[in-house]
């Protein structure tokens, strides 16, 4: 089926709407195409609030170029306004002695769920000024204050940035952070969140004082710093850690602790740039590197990967392996291209079950949708957060009866991809972006200048009615 396509920035042109609408004719508002269009003097970007149910941004000081969203007890698959979310992130600062990790809490994330389809147009008015009010509403009662989200945080000291910090899938107040120092360290805070969960206004703002703590276990076996590491789904505690030597250390829960395996995985050429455990098979993981390819893994068959290939023709960044259908891994390049593999053609011949040539600029994070399996999610060295649905192929009748139902104005490219869903814009230097597991459609991205909150809103017509609890 075809989608329509939304995007977060529209062009509207400055000079000319400062004019008498007698004088100039309105112009139709255009979709815009980041390395393709290019900005007249005198126009502008503006966000197009109708393409979501919710969209809020805010920023904590430093930039903190890797998160990760907590699992909490509030419920799953919520779907009502306002959300409640915790994450953990950690800093980038100039001074090592300067970075922290942060425990947020962010409630009051308000919005309003809309259907892809009007029901009614008011007579005579532009569409616009009918998306605008629409997104206005959403708290008819309240004032812009009352749709700020509330963000309370508590800090913990963390010697140098973080490069990677992720929250056990089973225990998420236990975290692991890759700093640039080279140090592999785990952490527990759980006397943190339970502040956080108890307290309306401790560290309200991001105002919280840095507090120092010893980390439940500080690794120094790597030779070089690193990005990679991932806790496995199936097996509580377990953790994988790779390195820019290109070394993968694995690391086993032991009597309240770790034990750290000091003979490494070895197989790539190059550093390790991302690692993933398979959602199906607790002793099974893959790994990509700078070296261009992808290694499958089995714990059980000693150091070597159990098979390689090469997934790209530049760096390879990130992986992200499908949970809702454990046969589809993708990959994101240094060269902006992306591809998806269908693992059980690897042997027989080409695996590649899709490829995308969209990004100009360097694939920075990918992940697969926890709600539906056909939809993923990237950002790129591009500034642009796209969502894409590998299910959509083209249908010009019903794109023509969709634009027949809205009036729709807008000029949609024809060269997109079908599969590409939706397009945001508006960070600069985007790092790294999640799926919200709790709340169908939410995806938190950060970005050198901050944090964004979305939910686009034809997200929430792709994914099934009634989800499994």
């Amino acid at each position: 089926m075809g989608r329509n396509v939304k995007t977060k920035a529209k062009r509207k042109n400055k000079k000319k709407a400062e004019a008498s609408s007698s004088e100039i004719p309105s112009i139709p508002t255009r979709v815009w195409q980041p390395g393709v269009d290019t900005l007249e003097d005198g126009e502008e970007l503006q966000c197009d609030p109708s393409a979501y149910n919710s969209l809020h941004g805010f920023h904590v000081g430093w930039p903190c170029l890797s998160f990760d969203i907590l699992g909490d007890k509030l419920g799953l698959n919520r779907t009502e306004f306002p959300h409640t979310l915790y994450m953990v992130a950690g800093t980038q600062a100039e001074k090592a002695a300067h970075n922290s990790i942060g425990l947020f809490k962010i409630t009051n994330v308000s919005g309003k769920r809309r259907d892809v389809v009007p029901k009614t147009f008011g007579n005579g008015e532009d569409e616009d000024e009918d998306d605008e009010d629409d997104s206005d509403s959403d708290d008819d009662d309240g004032d812009e204050a009352s749709k700020t989200p509330n963000i309370q945080v508590r800090r913990v000291a963390h010697h140098g940035c973080v490069n990677r910090i992720r929250a056990m899938p089973q225990n998420s107040h236990i975290c692991v952070s890759w700093a640039d120092s080279g140090h592999v360290q785990v952490w527990d805070m759980s006397s943190h969140l339970n502040a956080l969960a108890e307290s309306e206004t401790e560290g309200k703002d991001g105002t919280s004082p840095v507090l120092n703590q010893a980390p439940l276990v500080n690794f120094s076996g790597h030779k070089d710093e690193g990005y990679a590491i991932d806790w496995s789904p199936a097996t509580a505690g377990r953790l994988l850690s790779g390195d820019c030597k290109s070394m993968i250390h694995l690391w086993e829960p032991a009597s309240g602790s770790w034990a750290v395996d000091p003979i490494p995985f070895a197989g790539h050429t190059a550093s390790v740039e991302d690692l993933q455990w398979s959602p199906a098979e607790e002793n099974v993981f893959a790994s990509c590197s700078v070296d261009g390819s992808v290694a499958v893994w089995d714990i059980r068959l000693g150091k070597s990967p159990a098979l390689s290939f090469k997934a790209h023709n530049a760096d390879v960044n990130v992986i992200s392996w499908n949970r809702l259908a454990s046969c589809m891994l993708a990959s994101g390049s240094d060269d902006g291209t992306f591809s998806i593999r269908d693992l059980r053609l690897i042997k027989g011949g080409d695996a590649v079950v899709a490829h995308f040539e969209y990004h100009k600029h360097p694939i920075t994070s990918i992940e697969w949708s926890a709600h539906e399996a056909s939809t993923l999610a990237v950002t790129s060295g591009d500034n642009q957060l796209t969502i894409w649905d590998l299910s959509l192929e083209k249908d010009e009748e019903e794109e023509a009866e969709f634009k027949a139902q809205t009036k729709e104005l807008v000029n949609t490219p024809q060269d997109l991809p079908p599969q590409l869903l939706f397009v945001h814009q508006g960070q600069k230097d985007l790092k790294e972006l999640h799926w919200h597991n709790q709340i169908p459609g939410m995806i938190i991205s950060t970005a050198g200048d901050g944090f964004n909150i979305l939910m686009p809103y034809n997200i929430q017509n792709t994914l099934p009615s009634e989800l499994p609890a």
